[in-house]
């Protein structure tokens, strides 16, 4: 593009958007050049690690979870790229569903910095700080789960018989699966754990859940023409992800977690045996998508790997 050219386009983006070009190249010739640290935060990103201990460790655990987090706030902008994108080709999909199995594919792997990068004496001392504080409350991951599927794939397998599209909203967040973390079901009494959670995210779950409840990565699907839905590719995507998150990356974080604590509890009093393991509470994002034989032993055979269809 010329120099006229160029300046032209500007003026047109501009007069578009009812704005003086002119004004905003005099901002531009008074602005100074960035740097890489300021255009990343490099030195707000690097003050964010407050250890509670003097344990060397507990930076790796720190900065571990930091790490996750920004992988996932990534997998959800890739989600809503999918959400947004209306009448959206299977190659677009494809190639957002490949983005976001590649974050799981790290998250999974990276599982060996804390199950072989911590000493099992120093994890002992520092976790003991943080109680009752857990990786569970993570809201972004509960967040991607709302986002990949019918809200009735995240509900504990025990309930799901009595809960259908016509339930309230929050009726079907008091019975989702990771409930069973933090909840008695007898006295419907709760952890501080899960109380804790609740009280900063219930409310903003519960208007997530309204909105990904018709716009999740599972109704975007089916919601398309049945020679788009047969296109291999997008199926071995959806597979892939869906086996990843909930088999691959869980199963990484159960091994850890028992490394370390054996069957201990964990540091915010949750029974994650209970609710972790993807053979309990059978979480699948993509039911439709899985032959009986995977579903009915999902996460006890298929723990190597998947099939890719050809």
């Amino acid at each position: 593009m010329t120099r006229e050219e160029l300046l032209q386009a500007i003026d047109e983006k501009y007069t578009a958007i009812g704005q003086d070009a002119n004004v905003h190249l005099a901002g531009l010739l008074a602005s100074k050049p960035i740097t890489y640290w300021e255009y990343i935060q490099v030195d707000a990103l690097l003050g964010l690690q407050n250890q509670r201990t003097q344990m060397p460790d507990e930076m790796v655990f720190i900065m571990y979870h930091q790490i996750n987090e920004l992988l996932f706030k990534m997998v959800l902008w890739e989600i809503d790229q999918v959400y947004e994108t209306e009448n959206i080709t299977t190659q677009k999909f494809s190639l957002h569903l490949n983005r976001i199995s590649r974050y799981f594919d790290l998250l999974a792997e990276s599982f060996a910095i804390m199950g072989d990068g911590m000493l099992p004496e120093q994890y002992m001392q520092f976790r003991n700080t943080l109680t009752p504080a857990s990786g569970f409350q993570s809201a972004q991951y509960r967040k991607i789960e709302f986002a990949s599927t019918e809200l009735i794939n995240l509900i504990d397998i025990r309930f799901r018989a009595t809960i259908d599209r016509e339930t309230p909203f929050e009726h079907a967040f008091e019975h989702l699966y990771w409930q069973a973390a933090g909840k008695d079901y007898t006295t419907g009494k709760k952890s501080m754990l899960l109380t804790n959670f609740e009280n900063r995210y219930k409310e903003e779950f519960i208007t997530f859940m309204k909105i990904y409840n018709e716009h999740n990565l599972y109704k975007k699907y089916n919601s398309l023409p049945q020679q788009e839905k047969d296109n291999k590719e997008l199926i071995n995507a959806l597979r892939h992800y869906d086996w990843t998150v909930n088999v691959r990356w869980v199963m990484a974080h159960l091994n850890a977690a028992k490394k370390y604590i054996g069957d201990g509890e964990a540091t915010g009093g949750s029974h994650w045996q209970k609710y972790m393991h993807p053979r309990y509470q059978k979480r699948i994002f993509f039911p439709n998508l899985w032959n009986k034989d995977e579903l009915e032993n999902w996460g006890i055979t298929n723990l190597e790997g998947i099939e890719v269809i050809e």
